[in-house]
């Protein structure tokens, strides 16, 4: 596969900047041939009136959307916010909920899908809230106060069945599946 588009696609689904060396690690280019890359696409973008822009920032990238379409992006992030949640949104709030705190990898794992707008909405909504471990350089999501005292209880502890499921280890036995880490 070609390096620009993989480094594109890899940007395009990540929730968070990622390194250069990273980038590097991931696609087994060398950090020359992948800073090349990166500078391309991002010419790339402006050349081409992308909606997309590709943002550096000391040795990290991000994919954002492009200054030109700000406006309707606006408009569409405050449509989605405002809204009543979407199923698969529920899904991932009752997941961190029971299973949190919870890293954006192990949910999109539980879930099989990548759940990066999923996440957004919700910490927008303000039912969730993020916590780095900096010790793993990950991003862990718990669900917030304002989440549980919308519900009338005072603890996750009070949810449904709340013992038994967070007491049950079959979630982290296919997260520690080899299957599961390669995906």
């Amino acid at each position: 596969m070609n390096l620009k588009a993989s480094l594109e696609a890899l940007l395009f689904v990540a929730a968070k900047p990622l390194k250069v060396k990273d980038l590097a690690d991931l696609t087994k280019a060398s950090t020359e041939k992948v800073t090349t890359a990166l500078e391309e696409l991002s010419e790339d973008c402006k050349k081409e009136n992308r909606g997309v822009a590709l943002v550096k920032q000391g040795s990290s990238y991000q994919m954002v959307s492009a200054p030109e379409v700000a406006a309707l992006i606006k408009e569409f992030i405050k449509d989605e916010t405002m809204g009543e949640l979407t199923k698969p949104s529920i899904e991932a709030l009752t997941i961190i909920a029971y299973r949190g705190p919870i890293s954006k990898i192990d949910l999109d794992r539980i879930r099989g899908v990548n759940c990066a707008l999923i996440l957004r909405n919700l910490l927008l909504h303000g039912l969730i809230e993020a916590t780095v471990d900096k010790k793993k350089d990950e991003i862990y999501y718990s669900v917030t106060l304002d989440f549980v005292r919308f519900l009338g209880i005072s603890d996750v502890s009070e949810l449904p069945e709340f013992a038994r499921l967070k007491a049950d280890d079959s979630l982290d036995r296919m997260l520690a599946e080899p299957e599961a880490i390669s995906n």
